[in-house]
């Protein structure tokens, strides 16, 4: 018998005071709860029972040993289920990174149908729109919009594609624009997770423009960008998705529209596991499920 198996033995006949039946929540034989609890005094080298025919009872060596052991135990025996648990799919722990504005408007109700679904799994949200090392931050997964991901040391797999769109102001000049030349460096405001210039490739099927953007403003919020674009300050290059209110209420218009940027990627980013515990790929099919209609929703 190993040492955990016995130690847990002489905590329940601690409590029990009864090998029976000991035995029988442990389904083990009297004459091995017997021998099992013999061989921890042996070891021990002090008697832990006092055993009559009618009762068994702790002696203080017992007692005291019993008292010092028991939280140590309890940890061992958490640690135990917490492990078990990472290989169910509808148990334990998930680490997860997302982007700010996609963390408060689309993840929400994702988490929640997850939850009614499998609510022994309990989440920690960190949102945060520049790159995390999912490693070294030890996240279970991350949420990211982006181009394909050129760290060879995470798993990512490809959800939806994001459009990207140029908006501005209604009544600014950039809404009568009919080519990116009109633009200058300092009419695009840039997306920076570090708040510096980008780069915007433009294609219209036929043709392709390249714009220097950020030289007078950039932000690393696409909400920032989306509320400087609609006071009319410049052109925002931001997916979709993330203006569909500011288009529905007129804030901003759709400006150069036969003019697009090259797709992003909503993505999701794992460390490199051989297999993904169940409870991670559990939560990553229910998320692809349910991102389509939501993601359409809010265009």
């Amino acid at each position: 018998m190993n040492d955990y198996k016995a130690l847990r033995t002489f905590l329940l006949a601690a409590e029990k005071r009864n090998f029976a039946q000991v035995a029988r929540e442990l389904d083990m034989t009297p004459a091995a709860v017997t021998r099992a609890i013999a061989a921890l005094e042996e070891d021990l080298g002090v008697q832990l029972f006092v055993r009559t025919t009618r009762q068994v009872s702790l002696t203080t060596d017992g007692a005291i040993y019993a008292a010092q052991i028991q939280p140590a135990m309890d940890a061992l025996e958490n640690a135990r289920k917490d492990v078990m648990n990472t290989h169910k799919a509808d148990h334990g722990r998930l680490r997860i990174s997302a982007p700010t504005w996609f963390g408060q408007q689309v993840l929400p109700p994702i988490l929640s149908g997850f939850r009614e679904r499998f609510p022994k799994i309990s989440f920690e949200v960190s949102l945060a729109d520049g790159l995390v090392n999912i490693i070294d931050d030890d996240y279970d997964l991350a949420i990211r919009i982006s181009a394909a991901p050129s760290d060879k040391f995470t798993i990512w797999r490809k959800i939806s594609v994001v459009r990207r769109i140029l908006v501005a102001a209604p009544g600014s000049r950039f809404a009568k624009m009919k080519h990116p030349s009109e633009l200058t460096p300092d009419d695009c405001l840039a997306y920076s997770s570090e708040s510096k210039r980008e780069s915007w490739a433009l294609s219209d099927g036929s043709g392709s423009a390249n714009i220097s953007a950020g030289r007078a403003f950039s932000a690393n919020s696409g909400e920032v960008l989306a509320s400087m674009a609609a006071d009319g300050v410049g052109v925002a290059m931001l997916p979709k998705f993330h203006v569909g209110e500011y288009l529905r209420t007129g804030r901003l218009v759709h400006v150069l529209q036969n003019w697009s940027p090259p797709e992003l990627w909503l993505t999701l980013y794992y460390p490199p596991y051989q297999a993904l515990p169940p409870r991670i790929a559990s939560f990553s099919k229910f998320f692809e499920q349910q991102v389509p209609a939501l993601m359409t929703a809010i265009e």
